[in-house]
């Protein structure tokens, strides 16, 4: 599913015009984006939780070389499923 899929979601589902609902689709991720570069935890009851997290630096392999090269570190964004969804997930998974 892609950007465009939601905001159609969204329009036959809330009623909006396809403008409207491309703008909230738009401002909600945005939103999201600004708060995770900030350092802010988003929290979504059913749904799950995205953090920030720090990403040790390491070395990796370079097998046609045979040599170690360096991984730099950083940070990468964490997704944690609510309890909800992970019930749905294991029954999903069961049937």
């Amino acid at each position: 599913m892609i950007k465009n899929d939601l905001a159609s979601l969204l329009e036959r589902k809330a009623n909006f015009s396809r403008a409207k609902a491309a703008l909230t689709v738009e401002t909600i991720l945005e939103t999201i984006k600004k708060a995770l570069l900030a350092g802010e935890k988003i929290e979504i009851r059913g749904f799950g939780s995205f953090r920030v997290m720090p990403k040790k630096t390491g070395f990796g392999r370079d097998i046609r070389r045979n040599r170690q090269i360096p991984i730099a570190g950083g940070r990468r964004v964490k997704f944690r499923p609510g309890q909800d969804f992970k019930k749905q997930l294991k029954q999903q998974s069961i049937e």
